[in-house]
Protein backbone atom coordinates (compact mmCIF):
# COMPACT_ATOMS: atom_id res chain seq x y z
CA UNK A 1 0.00 0.00 0.00
CA UNK A 2 1.66 3.06 -1.17
CA UNK A 3 -0.68 5.73 1.07
CA UNK A 4 -0.41 7.56 4.30
CA UNK A 5 -1.95 7.48 7.43
CA UNK A 6 -3.10 9.63 9.49
CA UNK A 7 -4.78 9.53 12.88
CA UNK A 8 -5.77 12.55 14.50
CA UNK A 9 -8.84 13.13 16.98
CA UNK A 10 -9.53 16.18 14.91
CA UNK A 11 -9.19 14.83 11.12
CA UNK A 12 -12.38 16.20 10.79
CA UNK A 13 -10.10 19.83 10.31
CA UNK A 14 -7.63 18.17 8.86
CA UNK A 15 -5.83 20.62 10.84
CA UNK A 16 -1.89 20.44 10.22
CA UNK A 17 -2.02 19.14 6.18
CA UNK A 18 -1.44 21.33 3.55
CA UNK A 19 -3.54 19.47 1.00
CA UNK A 20 -6.43 18.48 2.77
CA UNK A 21 -7.75 16.40 0.34
CA UNK A 22 -4.69 14.62 -0.75
CA UNK A 23 -5.62 11.38 -1.82
CA UNK A 24 -2.44 9.46 -0.71
CA UNK A 25 -3.67 10.22 3.09
CA UNK A 26 -6.02 8.55 4.80
CA UNK A 27 -7.75 10.27 7.37
CA UNK A 28 -8.89 7.84 11.26
CA UNK A 29 -10.68 8.35 13.99
CA UNK A 30 -12.88 6.69 16.06
CA UNK A 31 -15.48 9.46 16.21
CA UNK A 32 -17.48 10.70 13.80
CA UNK A 33 -19.74 13.43 14.96
CA UNK A 34 -21.17 17.04 13.98
CA UNK A 35 -21.37 19.68 16.66
CA UNK A 36 -21.96 23.48 17.07
CA UNK A 37 -19.78 25.42 19.25
CA UNK A 38 -20.35 27.98 21.52
CA UNK A 39 -19.61 30.56 19.22
CA UNK A 40 -22.27 28.84 16.38
CA UNK A 41 -19.07 27.58 14.51
CA UNK A 42 -19.94 23.79 13.00
CA UNK A 43 -16.83 21.38 14.26
CA UNK A 44 -17.37 18.60 12.06
CA UNK A 45 -15.37 15.06 12.93
CA UNK A 46 -15.93 13.66 9.24
CA UNK A 47 -13.01 10.63 9.01
CA UNK A 48 -12.26 8.67 5.78
CA UNK A 49 -12.39 5.69 7.79
CA UNK A 50 -13.35 5.03 11.50
CA UNK A 51 -10.98 3.17 13.73
CA UNK A 52 -10.03 3.25 16.90
CA UNK A 53 -6.33 3.50 17.03
CA UNK A 54 -5.26 0.37 19.60
CA UNK A 55 -6.63 -2.07 16.75
CA UNK A 56 -6.28 -1.15 13.49
CA UNK A 57 -8.11 -3.63 10.94
CA UNK A 58 -5.09 -2.81 8.82
CA UNK A 59 -2.04 -5.56 7.29
CA UNK A 60 0.99 -4.91 9.29
CA UNK A 61 3.93 -2.95 7.22
CA UNK A 62 0.61 -1.32 5.29
CA UNK A 63 1.79 2.32 5.73
CA UNK A 64 4.95 4.42 5.16
CA UNK A 65 4.30 6.95 7.14
CA UNK A 66 1.66 7.29 10.29
CA UNK A 67 1.23 10.58 11.62
CA UNK A 68 -0.69 9.78 15.57
CA UNK A 69 -2.03 12.45 17.07
CA UNK A 70 -4.31 10.68 20.26
CA UNK A 71 -6.25 13.09 22.57
CA UNK A 72 -3.46 14.72 24.72
CA UNK A 73 -6.15 15.66 27.97
CA UNK A 74 -7.36 13.75 30.75
CA UNK A 75 -9.44 17.24 32.04
CA UNK A 76 -11.51 19.01 29.92
CA UNK A 77 -14.95 19.87 30.43
CA UNK A 78 -17.22 17.26 28.32
CA UNK A 79 -19.32 19.98 26.70
CA UNK A 80 -16.61 22.38 25.97
CA UNK A 81 -15.17 22.55 22.53
CA UNK A 82 -11.76 21.53 23.45
CA UNK A 83 -12.86 18.54 24.59
CA UNK A 84 -14.93 17.79 21.02
CA UNK A 85 -12.46 18.78 19.19
CA UNK A 86 -9.26 16.90 20.46
CA UNK A 87 -10.98 14.46 22.61
CA UNK A 88 -10.49 13.58 25.96
CA UNK A 89 -8.57 10.37 27.82
CA UNK A 90 -10.05 8.05 29.51
CA UNK A 91 -8.71 6.20 33.19
CA UNK A 92 -6.76 4.09 31.47
CA UNK A 93 -4.92 6.61 29.06
CA UNK A 94 -1.56 4.83 29.49
CA UNK A 95 -3.03 1.50 28.31
CA UNK A 96 -4.75 3.10 25.69
CA UNK A 97 -1.39 4.89 24.39
CA UNK A 98 0.79 1.81 24.92
CA UNK A 99 -1.26 -0.15 22.58
CA UNK A 100 -1.87 3.14 19.84
CA UNK A 101 1.95 2.38 20.04
CA UNK A 102 2.05 -0.60 19.16
CA UNK A 103 -0.63 -0.46 16.52
CA UNK A 104 1.02 2.76 15.10
CA UNK A 105 4.27 0.30 14.76
CA UNK A 106 2.68 -2.90 13.37
CA UNK A 107 0.77 -0.61 10.82
CA UNK A 108 3.79 1.20 9.41
CA UNK A 109 6.47 -0.44 6.99
CA UNK A 110 9.77 -1.39 7.77
CA UNK A 111 11.82 2.10 7.45
CA UNK A 112 8.70 4.08 7.80
CA UNK A 113 8.44 6.84 9.64
CA UNK A 114 6.03 7.15 12.34
CA UNK A 115 5.10 11.44 13.69
CA UNK A 116 4.15 11.85 16.82
CA UNK A 117 2.29 14.97 17.94
CA UNK A 118 1.87 15.58 22.08
CA UNK A 119 0.79 18.67 23.67
CA UNK A 120 1.92 18.20 27.18
CA UNK A 121 -0.25 21.08 28.77
CA UNK A 122 -1.87 17.97 31.28
CA UNK A 123 0.81 15.51 30.69
CA UNK A 124 4.68 15.75 29.85
CA UNK A 125 5.91 14.27 26.92
CA UNK A 126 8.00 11.53 29.17
CA UNK A 127 5.32 10.24 30.96
CA UNK A 128 4.26 9.77 27.48
CA UNK A 129 7.41 8.51 25.71
CA UNK A 130 8.15 5.64 28.45
CA UNK A 131 4.91 4.28 26.98
CA UNK A 132 6.82 2.50 24.09
CA UNK A 133 9.87 0.78 24.61
CA UNK A 134 10.99 2.57 20.33
CA UNK A 135 13.54 5.51 20.52
CA UNK A 136 12.74 8.27 18.92
CA UNK A 137 14.66 9.98 16.15
CA UNK A 138 14.44 13.74 16.83
CA UNK A 139 11.31 15.99 17.74
CA UNK A 140 10.79 19.68 18.27
CA UNK A 141 9.14 21.67 20.66
CA UNK A 142 6.41 24.43 19.10
CA UNK A 143 3.21 26.37 20.02
CA UNK A 144 2.71 29.59 22.49
CA UNK A 145 4.45 27.66 25.29
CA UNK A 146 6.58 24.92 23.16
CA UNK A 147 4.27 23.06 25.14
CA UNK A 148 3.40 20.93 21.31
CA UNK A 149 5.93 18.03 20.60
CA UNK A 150 6.53 16.67 17.16
CA UNK A 151 8.29 13.55 17.41
CA UNK A 152 9.94 11.53 14.48
CA UNK A 153 10.95 7.78 15.00
CA UNK A 154 11.75 5.11 12.00
CA UNK A 155 10.68 1.43 12.01
CA UNK A 156 13.76 -0.77 12.09
CA UNK A 157 13.24 -3.95 9.68
CA UNK A 158 11.45 -6.64 12.05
Amino acid sequence: MNQKLILDPCCGSRMFWFDKSNPNVLFGDIRNEKHILCDGRELNIAPDVEIDFRNMDFDNNSFKLVVFDPPHLVRAGESGWIGKKYGILQADWKDHLRLGFSECFRVLANDGILIFKWNETQIKVSEILALTPEIPLFGHKSGKNSGTHWICFMKGNS
